[in-house]
């Protein structure tokens, strides 16, 4: 880096096995809108979860085309409903366990994983960093930085729950993937950016993602469009 650039830190997104990968593609367009650098990583379950729930197959070696085409699309799976520059996203292998992210003299805002699977939420109360998304993830924590976990299972068993409090405790944020109706969801997208707008609100990142409570009974019948 040249004196007087400014140095790149991004936000790690870690997208795990668990359905909801129009949480993961909500976050992340709204990360970029935002002007935020993102590093991403995908998990090989989730992989599989986004092959299932949108045909598209991400492949390392076509990262670019894979993500711009699953950006692009909405929460019914429609292609080119929305417009996205990934100029600013760099990609990690989840096999990558030397890249950036695994150290902590690695410069970063901090981590969301989106959706959370149960196995990932256990694997990173453990300090298992099975994979580059654990790695990071138990990074983020060491390092004190901000770690959002969106978690989007049911039911939570006991054995989750502990697991979701021992990284409440270690200083992360739970956030279920539990959308409201108040702000007068007409559509899957608006429930899907309501998820997506509340990770973004635990970590600080502004966005107009969702209509807002203003105290108003009755207030979601008059949607701002």
């Amino acid at each position: 880096m040249n004196a007087g650039e400014k140095q790149r830190t991004p936000w790690i997104v870690g997208v795990s096995g668990a359905s909801g990968t129009p949480y993961a593609a909500a976050v992340l367009r709204a990360l970029l809108d935002a002007g935020e650098s993102v590093d991403l990583v995908v998990s090989r379950a989730s992989r599989l979860t986004l092959l299932d729930e949108t045909g598209i197959s991400f492949r390392d070696a076509h990262w670019q085309d894979d993500l711009r085409e699953w950006l692009s699309r909405g929460a019914d799976g429609k292609p080119g409903t929305f417009s996205v520059d990934i100029d600013a996203v760099r990609h990690w292998s989840a096999g990558d366990l030397a890249a950036g992210p695994s150290s902590g003299s690695y410069p970063t805002k901090g981590m969301l994983i989106v959706p959370a699977s149960t196995a990932s939420v256990a694997g990173v109360a453990l300090g298992l960093s099975k994979d580059l998304l654990q790695r990071a993830a138990s990074v983020t924590l060491k390092e004190g930085r901000t770690l959002i976990v969106a978690v989007r299972e049911t039911p939570l068993n006991g054995q989750t729950l502990r697991h979701l409090v021992t990284l409440d405790d270690a200083g992360a944020t739970v956030v279920p993937a539990s959308p409201a109706f108040y702000a007068g969801a007409t559509h899957i997208q608006d429930l899907v950016d309501f998820v997506a707008g509340r990770v973004l609100d635990a970590a600080g990142v502004p966005h107009r993602l969702y209509r807002r409570w203003q105290g108003e009974l009755g207030g979601g019948a008059h949607r701002d469009d």
